[in-house]
């Protein structure tokens, strides 16, 4: 239940990462964009898993997904950017 748990609250996450980090070098449409919020979600919570913030088999919370689909977004762009 807990990967469940991480994918919908990514999908969410990674809307509401959309509109903190606009740009013309982001991802254009929802299944990417919700794709790329389940990744942040699975990084924060690896990130926090590893620094001790949350404990095996835990899932990173709302916020921490939200930043972790924020950190996607930019190396995202960042990489778009170089590509261009």
């Amino acid at each position: 239940m807990g990967i469940i748990w991480t994918i919908i609250i990514g999908l969410v996450a990674g809307i509401i990462a959309k509109f903190i980090v606009p740009g013309p070098n982001e991802p254009q449409g929802f299944v990417m964009t919700a794709i790329l919020g389940i990744v942040g979600a699975f990084v924060a919570t690896f990130l926090g898993q590893a620094l001790g913030w949350y404990a095996p088999g835990e899932g990173a919370g709302f916020i921490g997904a939200i930043v972790g689909a924020v950190i996607v977004l930019l190396i995202w762009a960042a990489l778009a950017r170089r590509r261009a």
